[in-house]
């Protein structure tokens, strides 16, 4: 379905490319909006404006859709409290937080890390 859309859209903006580079400049830009034209009619110049109307409406409505489309199934992730992914290098997880914010939780852990001992204690003599 995305792909379908995708290669539309994609289209269309072709398609909108072109039909914006035939149309005749009306500002005369750096002297280049001569009198005679590819396409000097009036009828031409209406067509051509319509058309682009038209496929901006398109390029428009393909452009929402795909962004709809996009977080359609999207679910809110957190990367505060899913112990099973990753574990800090004192090996329990960090619990979620209870009370106050990440701050309190950041800093009970780190309180719990510092009462563990840090690796191998060299004995102490008596």
């Amino acid at each position: 379905m995305q792909t379908v859309v995708i290669v539309i859209h994609l289209m269309i903006v072709a398609v909108m490319i072109g039909a914006v580079l035939l149309q005749k400049s009306e500002g005369g830009g750096l002297g280049m909006g001569g009198r005679a034209g590819f396409m000097s009619s009036r009828g031409t110049a209406n067509l051509l404006t319509r058309t682009t109307a038209v496929l901006a409406v398109g390029f428009f409505l393909t452009s929402l859709f795909l962004s709809w489309y996009a977080g359609y199934d999207r679910k809110p992730s957190s990367i505060i409290g899913q112990p099973s992914q990753t574990q800090p290098a004192g090996g329990s997880p960090i619990a979620p937080p209870t009370s106050g914010g990440i701050l309190d939780s950041l800093k009970k852990a780190d309180e719990q890390q510092n009462q563990a001992p840090a690796g191998p204690q060299v004995p102490r003599s008596q």
